[in-house]
C-alpha cells in the first residue's frame, strides 16, 4: 500500500472524507478539496522546508567504516553543533571522528537515550553551505530511491519557505498554487505556522503503556498575522499532524498568539482538541503518534473504519501517498 513514487499532479490524489458527525466515510478526489471549505475558514499551513539532512562519512579509524548521520536539530545559533541520528549506531561512539572528505568532519561529543548523537561539525565554511553541497534529502526508508522519484522537489511543499525539517509535512504535499488559489475563493483564509519536523514526528512509539510515552521536542513558531487569521476563524482546517499540534501547543499555551519554543505535544485518544476543527491527513504508520493523533480527532473506532476501507480499496499510504480529510459536519 506504500506510494513509492508521487503522482505526476499534486494535486491528483484521492481523498476519504470522513464526518464525525453521521460517522460516514466516502470517496472522493483532493482535487475537490475547495467545495469542502466555507467562508470564514482559516486553513492552517505548515511552512517549514526539508533541508539536506543525510551525510555519508567514515569513521576515522583504521576500518575506515562508512557511517551515516542524519542531522535532527541544531543546538546553537551558529548551527556547528547538532542532535542527530547515526548508522550503524553501535558502532558510532563518542569521542568519534567522521569524516566527510573532502568537506569537512564532525566529532561525536555526546550519546543520547534513544540512540542519538551529538556532534560537532569541523569546516573551513558555515555548516549550512557545507549541507548545501554535501548532504542529500532524507526521504523515508519506506521509499526506495527511483528516478521517477529523484526530484526532490517533489518532497517540499510548494509553500515550503523556513528551513528547518528532516521530513515533509506530508499532508502539505497535495496543494499546488492553484488549489491554494482556489481555497481562497472558496472565502478561507490561509495562515502559516512553523514546526520543524524530527523525532518527535516520525519515531516509532516504543512502551506499550501511552502514560509512559514522551515525544522529542520540535521547535515551532508562530507569527502574529498568522494568529490573528486563525483567531478570527469561523472554523481552522489544519492541514496534516504538525499543524494541528502546533495550534493545539498554543491553545493550551493560553491562545493563538505570536510564540515560538520547543513542543513535544503528545495527542492520542482522551484529549480534548482546543483549536482544531477540521483536519487533513495522509495515511500515517500503525504503531506511530501520527495515527493516535488521528485518533483522537476522530474517534477510534471511526479511524479504524477508514483505515480498513482504505486497505480494501487500494488508497496508497504514507508520504507520497492519499490523503483523508476528517470534519466535523458532512
Amino acid at each position: 500500500m506504500i506510494a513509492q513514487e508521487p503522482l505526476a499532479d499534486r494535486s491528483a490524489s484521492r481523498m476519504l472524507v470522513v464526518s464525525k458527525t453521521t460517522q460516514s466515510i466516502a470517496d472522493d478526489s483532493f482535487e475537490h478539496f475547495s467545495s469542502f471549505l466555507r467562508s470564514g475558514d482559516c486553513l492552517v499551513l505548515n511552512n517549514t522546508k526539508v533541508f539536506p539532512a543525510r551525510l555519508h562519512g567514515r569513521r576515522n579509524r583504521p576500518d575506515g567504516a562508512e557511517v551515516e548521520v542524519l542531522l535532527l536539530r541544531a543546538l546553537n545559533t551558529d548551527e556547528t553543533e547538532w542532535r542527530c541520528l547515526v548508522r550503524p549506531g553501535k558502532r558510532t561512539r563518542k569521542g568519534d571522528h567522521i569524516l566527510f572528505h573532502p568537506a569537512g568532519s564532525c566529532h561525536v561529543l555526546e550519546h543520547g537515550d534513544y540512540g542519538e548523537r551529538t556532534i560537532r561539525f569541523s569546516a573551513e565554511k558555515p555548516p549550512a553551505e557545507l549541507l548545501d553541497e554535501i548532504g542529500e534529502t532524507p526521504l523515508p526508508p519506506y521509499i526506495q530511491p527511483t528516478a521517477a522519484n529523484a526530484d526532490k522537489s517533489r518532497y517540499q511543499t510548494v509553500f515550503a519557505q523556513h528551513r528547518g525539517s528532516v521530513a515533509a509535512p506530508t499532508a502539505g504535499l497535495h496543494f499546488t498554487s492553484q488549489m491554494l488559489d482556489a481555497c481562497r475563493a472558496a472565502g478561507a483564509e490561509i495562515a502559516y505556522v512553523t514546526l520543524h519536523v524530527g523525532l518527535g514526528t516520525f519515531a516509532p512509539l516504543r512502551v506499550e503503556n501511552i502514560s509512559e510515552i514522551e515525544l522529542h521536542e520540535e521547535y515551532f513558531e508562530i507569527a502574529e498575522s498568522d494568529a490573528e487569521r486563525m483567531r478570527a476563524a469561523r472554523r481552522r482546517v489544519c492541514v496534516g499532524t504538525t499543524s494541528v499540534r502546533t495550534v493545539e501547543t498554543a491553545m493550551l499555551r493560553g491562545g493563538l498568539r505570536k510564540m515560538q519554543g520547543q513542543t513535544n505535544l503528545f495527542i492520542h485518544p482522551g484529549y480534548h482538541f482546543l483549536g482544531t476543527d477540521a483536519m487533513l491527513t495522509n495515511f500515517h504508520l500503525p504503531q506511530s503518534s501520527l495515527l493516535m493523533l488521528v485518533s483522537a480527532f476522530a474517534g477510534f473506532d471511526l479511524t479504524m473504519s477508514a483505515y480498513r476501507y482504505a486497505v480494501e480499496n487500494k488508497y496508497r499510504f504514507f508520504s507520497y501517498g492519499d490523503c483523508m480529510f476528517i470534519q466535523t459536519n458532512s
